[in-house]
């Protein structure tokens, strides 16, 4: 990647508002994060897995850098930027 040019990340947010992120460990040992909206209390659950093959998730399947914050900011998400969009190299 061009050192002058910075990487995209993904922001989760819901109305408006970036997600707050949890992790928690159960008794087992197992661990799984959990993204929450402020607002509406929506949330997504996501389980801890070895990085491995992609193949298995099918073709088209991607890795995606994201930001889980335990208290993030309050303030109101602005539109994305066209340009942050389209240089995207996840996609």
């Amino acid at each position: 990647m061009d050192p002058t040019k910075t990487a995209n990340l993904w922001i989760p947010v819901c109305c408006e508002r970036v997600m707050r992120f949890n992790v928690f460990m159960q008794k087992n040992g197992t661990a799984y994060g959990s993204l929450v909206c402020t607002v509406c209390n929506k949330s997504v659950s996501f389980e801890l897995e070895h990085q491995s093959d992609l193949g298995a998730y099918g073709e088209g399947a991607r890795s995606l850098n994201m930001l889980g914050a335990p208290k993030p900011p309050k303030d109101v998400r602005r539109k994305i930027d066209e340009d942050a969009a389209m240089n995207d190299q996840t996609l």
